[in-house]
């Protein structure tokens, strides 16, 4: 999948794209199905919501479930962040965000280089996310709010907020986001499963409690340009990791047909997930 050069101006003026309904519904029945066997798992990589059993986020899924490996090589993901790094990438980060019925708690107003850089050392902003909508998302079940052109800012001031939510979070105070939204205002991309949006690391970006019937279950894939990987394991492994490897996409139609993929983590989480040091 290639980007035309009119979307290459739209996110470099934006710092998104959305690409509506762009898997089809036997796609996301593949994942979807997966979802509730990984929530159901008792492994560190689920992160739960802090007053319930509800999972807030479930990392590194591609490397113990075999759909959601497939899904990692998927070249509509790969390619596009590929070209605008005009670089391999690989995968710093993957994760399937809950945001449950009922249960979904909020995601504060923060740019995800933000972590990577406070946390990871990762050394530039050449990282981005694409995400994909496992379940429709509407006005109603928590949907992510970007404020169009901030990723233009770049790494802004941020403070570590390790109490508000689960998980702990780089976030922006509330008085640069007042001057971010009277500049570029606030946008929330909607649409049906099967939808992804590509989006720059240091885009501002939150999104509100799910207190609607319906789950807003979305993937997350975090690449990386293989020459700015992180420079310090201060996170587990399962959270932010260490291989380097460049990604080699698959074929178009991997989510319906069993290529094969290396599970190294099928049998539970290796110890050395675990383990943290002060730099690479």
């Amino acid at each position: 999948m290639k980007l035309t050069a009119h979307q290459i101006e739209q996110f470099d003026r934006d710092g998104y794209l959305f690409f509506p309904s762009i898997f089809t519904p036997a796609e996301m029945k593949v994942l979807l199905d997966e979802v509730p066997k990984l929530y159901a798992l008792r492994r560190p990589e689920n992160v739960r919501e802090k007053d319930s059993e509800a999972v807030r986020t479930n990392f590194a899924a591609h490397l113990y479930s075999e759909p959601f490996a497939r899904l990692a090589r998927h070249p509509r993901m790969v390619e596009p962040v590929v070209q605008l790094f005009d670089e391999q990438v690989y995968m710093h980060q993957f994760k399937i965000n809950g945001k449950m019925a009922f249960a979904g708690d909020v995601w504060q107003w923060h740019q995800d280089y933000g972590t990577w850089m406070n946390d990871d050392l990762m050394p530039t902003a050449r990282a981005m996310n694409v995400a994909i909508f496992l379940d429709e998302v509407n006005e109603f079940n928590g949907p992510l709010m970007f404020i169009p052109g901030s990723h233009k800012q770049g790494a802004l001031p941020a403070g570590h907020d390790t109490s508000t939510t689960s998980y702990p979070l780089w976030t922006i105070d509330n008085d640069a986001i007042r001057k971010l939204v009277d500049k570029g205002g606030i946008v929330a991309p909607k649409g049906p499963a099967g939808s992804m949006i590509l989006f720059h690391g240091c885009l501002v970006h939150a999104s509100t409690a799910n207190l609607s019937p319906w789950n807003r279950v979305a993937v997350y894939l975090s690449l990386c340009a293989v020459s700015n990987h992180i420079r310090r394991f201060k996170r587990p492994e399962y959270i932010a990791h260490r291989d380097f490897t460049p990604i080699a996409p698959l074929a178009d139609d991997c989510l319906l047909k069993p290529y094969p993929v290396d599970l190294p983590w099928k049998d539970g989480t290796p110890s050395s997930a675990y383990e943290t040091e002060k730099a690479a």
